[in-house]
């Protein structure tokens, strides 16, 4: 049997798959598309027409504001501050114009010499040299020195303060000022340097207000209203030619004119000055004042200062006639003697048998300043020998009230309305306060604190007929076209009658003719005064004394009063040994540069013994 081959598989299936056939799209409709775009970008369009709108008319004039104010820098154009003067123009205080020299470095960098030649006739470079070299021979600075300081990329460099209006002219000639500018300021000067320095007082650093005596009393009138310039300006900080621009013109201030007459002031400075170093003192005051008007005519304070040298911190003190208080002492006999005088206990020609010491009806005992046998006085003796023993003795018919009316009555414990910066109104505690001393011790200038104007006030107020004054330093404003716009004046206050201060002035002559202030006589005038020995209390505890003597001239018809004090002098202790000479030369001087007559009147003694 033969072999067989094997069986043959089936070959695979070719049969074809039918795959289905693709539909053909049909072209798209143009119209259609045409108007999805025009759609959309009609649609694109209203979003730009509504934010235009929006920009331009909701938002534009905010916006443009907002672009201008950026666009916009001002400049503050300082007030020319009022200048002080006394009653005679003679200037106390003035501004003077200076300038601020600033560089702009960002805009520096773009400078070019253009073809320019410096001083020394070398070309001007570009960029800060180039600045430099025009203008460091005007600012008196090294080339070098002065392009390192214009090299940068500041806004505003300042390169020399406050110089003068000549600088400032030969700067604005070099034609810079688009790189350099030069700022108008205002500088304080007071030509009279130490006259009435203390008194004048000073203002701040930027100038802009008051700091001290008369600058600060008075500065809502000197300060006036600064002014401004608002500009446009480009992105590098420079002025836009044809863009707004805006000027508010500064208002300057008004001239304040004191009653001061500045050659009495000089005079009572160089007076209490030389009483300072003869005596030793620690400091002196002298106040001359018009009994008629109040006004202050010196208010002079030994070692003032220079207010234009702000290397001191005394500037900043002010006049210690206002501010330092200190028991009256003797100078208070004369309100007791008013009081006496005008309630009709005592006469000037009562009589008195005064011992150097005395036990008052309170049972507190007083002594005199020295030792003395008993001494047979009138109420005009006892004034004239200030008496504290014989004081008391009077004082004893004075109801303790009645003592207390009549310090107030003299403008004790208030403040004077001077004015002043720094004023205190001193210490009068209520009567109802006073303890057993106390109440016998304000009959002879203790127990109570004044300054240096309450206690000339006194004298003040006898000299004008028992018509207190308000003490005023303003004689008045000055209008802008010069007119004096006077200052308004309270009217007076009567304190004692007229026949009471007519007599207690002619008692107090009897102080300086054979009293203890003969030192204070004035050649040719009839004076009247007193000799005081203040106690002035110290922060330690301790206790030193205010020797004074004031007075008035001439006595039968009075026109000024003139007070001297001197703190701690060492030479002595009293009024009339110390500071009634001083009274003399002043007083003196004043009268002669005022043009007061001499007395003609003799003066006829009162009795002081009996």
């Amino acid at each position: 049997m033969g072999l067989q081959a094997p069986p043959r598989r089936p070959a695979p299936s070719r049969r074809r798959v039918a795959r289905p056939t693709p539909r053909l799209r049909r072209p798209g409709n143009p119209d259609v598309r045409q108007r999805w775009l025009i759609g959309l970008a009609a649609l694109v369009v209203l979003l730009f027409v509504g934010r235009l709108v929006q920009v331009q008319v909701f938002l534009g004039p905010a916006l443009a504001q907002d672009a201008q104010e950026k666009r916009l820098a001002t400049t503050v154009t300082p007030a020319h501050r009022g200048d002080i003067t006394d009653v005679n123009g003679v200037v106390l205080a003035t501004s003077v114009d200076r300038y601020t020299v600033v560089a702009d470095q960002r805009s520096i960098q773009s400078f070019s010499g253009h073809n320019r030649v410096d001083a020394d006739g070398q070309p001007v470079q570009d960029g800060a040299l180039g600045i430099a070299q025009l203008l460091g021979p005007v600012l008196g600075t090294p080339k070098a020195e002065l392009a390192a300081k214009l090299s940068g990329d500041s806004g505003y460099v300042v390169l020399a303060p406050r110089v003068v209006p000549e600088v400032q002219r030969a700067i604005a000639d070099l034609r810079i000022r688009a790189y350099v500018r030069t700022d108008l300021v205002s500088q304080r000067a007071y030509p009279s340097g130490t006259v009435a320095g203390s008194l004048v007082g000073y203002i701040d650093a930027e100038t802009q207000s008051g700091q001290g005596g008369v600058e600060k009393a008075y500065d809502d009138v000197l300060a006036g209203e600064a002014g401004s310039v608002t500009f446009e300006q480009s992105r590098d900080g420079q002025q836009i030619p044809t863009g707004d621009q805006e000027t508010v013109l500064a208002v300057p201030g008004q001239d304040v004119r004191l009653t001061l007459v500045h050659d009495v002031q000089w005079k009572a400075q160089d007076s209490i000055d030389q009483a300072v170093s003869a005596t030793g003192a620690e400091y002196g005051v002298v106040v001359v004042q018009d009994v008629r008007t109040g006004e202050m005519v010196a208010l002079a304070d030994s070692g003032s200062v220079d207010p234009n040298d702000r290397t001191t911190d005394r500037v900043a003190e002010g006049s210690r006639a206002v501010k330092d208080l200190f028991e009256p002492g003797s100078t208070g006999k004369v309100i007791t003697m008013a009081a006496a005088l005008e309630r009709g206990y005592w006469t000037p020609e009562s009589q008195f048998t005064v011992p150097d010491r005395y036990t008052a009806s309170s049972g507190q005992t007083f002594r005199d300043s020295h030792d003395h046998p008993v001494q047979q006085l009138t109420l005009t003796g006892i004034l004239a020998e200030s008496s504290n023993t014989g004081t008391v003795m009077v004082g004893e018919k004075i109801p303790v009230q009645v003592r207390y009316d009549y310090l107030r009555k003299f403008g004790f414990g208030e403040v004077s309305g001077l004015g002043l910066p720094g004023e205190s109104k001193g210490l009068l505690s209520p009567a109802e306060s006073w303890d057993a001393r106390t109440k016998d011790v304000v009959l002879f200038g203790q127990g109570v604190s004044v300054n240096a104007i309450q206690a000339t006030s006194v004298f003040s107020t006898v000299a004008n007929g028992g018509v207190r004054m308000a003490p005023t330093l303003l004689e008045g404003t000055v209008a802008a076209d010069g007119t004096l716009v006077p200052a308004e004046r309270p009217s007076g206050k009567r304190v004692v009658s007229e026949e009471t201060a007519g007599t207690l002035l002619h008692m107090m002559e009897s102080v300086v003719d054979g009293g203890t202030g003969s030192d204070a006589a004035v050649p040719g005038y009839r004076v009247a005064g007193k000799t005081g020995t203040a106690q002035l209390w110290l922060d330690n505890g301790g206790v030193t004394f205010v020797s004074s003597f004031i007075g008035v001239a001439p006595a039968e018809d009075p026109r000024y009063t003139v007070s001297v004090f001197l703190k701690s002098p060492r030479t002595s202790i009293f009024g009339g040994e110390v500071a009634a000479p001083v009274f003399r030369d002043v007083m003196g001087f004043t009268l002669q540069k005022m043009d007061v007559p001499p007395s003609r009147e003799p003066y006829t003694p009162l009795p002081t013994t009996w």
